[in-house]
């Protein structure tokens, strides 16, 4: 039995990993969670699964949890504390935004083997994350479903003889789209993702193809890759996760039906496997599969993805921050879709990167950009 704590439990990879623990009762145990306001939720889980410890976001819905036999914090001091939890056998980051750094950092420094679905937290800090995991001898286990597929596709390689990984994307919601018509688009139309049932966030970061850019930039951190190794291809049925190819020209694919589940599992099992609850992949129905180069006029906020890991420093620190603020702009119905990409490029382009810098210094810089007043 192992205890697996989630941080963002009431998100769409939390709720998707209590049903693969819901599904596996006697392999995995919900020890502790966190979410944020949504409290009815938390009690439904606590009555279902008697965690130990949970946090909340607001202070004042700890008293709402007064009957339930579970200890509950709240807020920043919250999230750390379900993170080094010492019950703890594997920690789920699967919250949104670099709010999932500090836990991440402090989990590693206790011991606790990551397995990792927040995004922001190798992108703003990729280079510390995985120093810090090496020094407390600790497992960063990959959850997305492309760098689940690299993970799985290096099992038993040598790292040195990997010539390139190819990353697939769907395309998003508006992959039909010219550029000149996503001007226009809605936010209802963004959220309707083809393949994937995802956060809203992401969701977007998908259409602008961000998503992909931040994949890019964990990939390198994850398996110590150069940039120049890792290329981009849209593949629309996302049936490929992702590719690796090695110095003889062999090429490893993971493949499998859109179910993130399944990488959550996987995470979860690691080294090991075992069943998945879920419909097998069938090649015979899916009859054909697809590829198109990557087109980085089209996608614009892949190629800032590109150049920020490339300069480097806090460029990719930029990149993140400025990217959650416009996203949240564009669900908000105050920018338009593609003002998105123009608040990032106009912040890249103003920015003194600073080199090496501390996790004080990123954390510092994340909270100047969130809070900044932008002119679109």
């Amino acid at each position: 039995m192992k205890n697996i704590a989630i941080l963002g439990a009431s998100g769409s990879i939390g709720t998707q990993a209590i049903d693969v623990i819901e599904r596996h009762p006697n392999d995995f145990n919900l020890i502790a969670f966190t979410v944020g306001k949504n409290i009815e939720f938390a009690q439904k889980v606590v009555e279902k699964h008697q965690p130990e410890i949970i946090s909340v976001q607001n202070p004042q819905d700890v008293a709402v949890f007064s009957n339930y036999d579970v200890k509950v914090v709240s807020g920043d001091e919250g999230l750390i504390a379900v993170a080094t939890y010492e019950k703890n056998d594997l920690v789920l980051n699967a919250l949104l935004g670099s709010v999932g750094l500090a836990p991440t950092m402090r989990a590693i420094e206790n011991g606790k083997d990551i397995a990792l679905a927040n995004k922001e937290t190798l992108v703003v800090a990729g280079e510390l994350v995985m120093a810090h995991a090496r020094k407390y001898n600790v497992n960063i286990l990959p959850v997305d479903s492309e760098h689940a597929a690299i993970f799985q596709c290096l099992n038993g390689e040598d790292d040195k003889q990997i010539k390139k990984v190819t990353i697939t994307a769907s395309g998003g919601s508006f992959r039909h789209l010219t550029r000149d018509a996503l001007e226009n688009v809605t936010v209802e139309d963004a959220l309707n993702h083809p393949n994937w049932s995802m956060g809203h966030k992401i969701t977007i970061d998908s259409a602008t193809m961000m998503n992909k850019g931040f994949e890019v930039i964990e990939a390198k951190w994850l398996f110590d890759l150069d940039i120049a190794q890792i290329e981009t291809i849209l593949h629309k049925e996302s049936i490929i996760h992702s590719m690796v190819e090695f110095v003889d020209t062999s090429v490893m694919a993971q493949l499998g039906t859109p179910d993130m589940r399944m990488p959550i599992q996987y995470a979860f099992t690691y080294p090991n496997r075992i069943e998945h609850k879920a419909t097998a992949l069938n090649l015979a129905e899916v009859a054909q599969l697809n590829f198109k180069a990557m087109d980085f006029e089209r996608y614009r906020c892949l190629q800032y993805a590109y150049e920020a890991i490339k300069i480097g420093g806090t460029m990719p620190v930029v990149l993140n921050a400025v990217n959650e603020v416009a996203v949240a702009k564009f669900l908000n119905k105050e920018i338009g879709f593609l003002d998105i990409e123009r608040m990032i490029k106009k912040e890249m382009d103003e920015h003194e990167v600073i080199m090496a810098p501390t996790l004080e210094q990123i954390l510092a810089l994340d909270a100047h950009y969130k809070n900044k007043e932008y002119e679109v």
